[in-house]
């Protein structure tokens, strides 16, 4: 049964957010994030977007089970995370739509719900009027302990998808790593794209 692909918005977005968490947490556990999460921060994290506006879950379901998710708010609701990063790049935050995470549990990859996400997010984005969409991912050191033999990296979908890495634009957030007694920083590599309007 193929994945079906969904918008969420408004109420139905809330409903699914504690869904969102436990995948979160379920698939950020593997390389490269290594997230040793907990539901309680996840609920906080996941509170923007409730209260954003122009927040989307694209929720990736089997059946009525949600099996992946990918989130999107405009990238101002994150100003004070982000700020900083943007310093000096010359764009405007309230022109940039913000694709945060996408996780799909392993079992169901390799069946087009990537492209799914981002098209969905990018129409809405379109929606809203947002003239460019970025995303994060973290930096990791090649010779990193846990760093799983043949690893690809999803820089030639991404670029694929019109994306290319920010120079500079590099964010830092902290959080504890499965091997890790407590939190550490690490880099994040902002990448952008222009949303062409039809």
């Amino acid at each position: 049964m193929p994945l079906r692909i969904t918008a969420l918005t408004g109420a139905a977005l809330a409903a699914a957010l504690e869904d969102v968490a436990r995948l979160r947490i379920e698939v950020f556990r593997a390389w490269p994030y290594l997230y040793d999460g907990d539901l309680a921060y996840e609920r906080d994290y996941l509170q923007s977007y409730r209260d954003s506006k122009g927040a989307i879950v694209v929720g990736a379901y089997d059946g009525d089970r949600l099996v992946g998710a990918a989130t999107g708010t405009p990238l101002a609701d994150h100003a004070e995370d982000f700020a900083d990063a943007f310093a000096g790049s010359g764009l405007d935050l309230a022109e940039v739509f913000y694709c945060a995470e996408s996780v799909l549990l392993p079992a169901y990859r390799g069946q087009g719900a990537g492209h799914g996400f981002f098209d969905t997010r990018e129409a809405h984005a379109r929606a809203l009027g947002f003239a460019k969409s970025a995303f994060c991912s973290v930096q990791r050191p090649q010779d990193h302990p846990l760093r799983p033999d043949g690893y690809a990296l999803l820089d030639p979908f991404w670029r694929k998808r019109g994306y290319t890495p920010l120079p500079g634009v590099v964010a830092e957030f902290a959080w504890k790593d499965v091997d890790q007694p407590a939190e550490t920083r690490k880099p994040l590599q902002f990448w952008c794209r222009d949303l062409h309007h039809p």
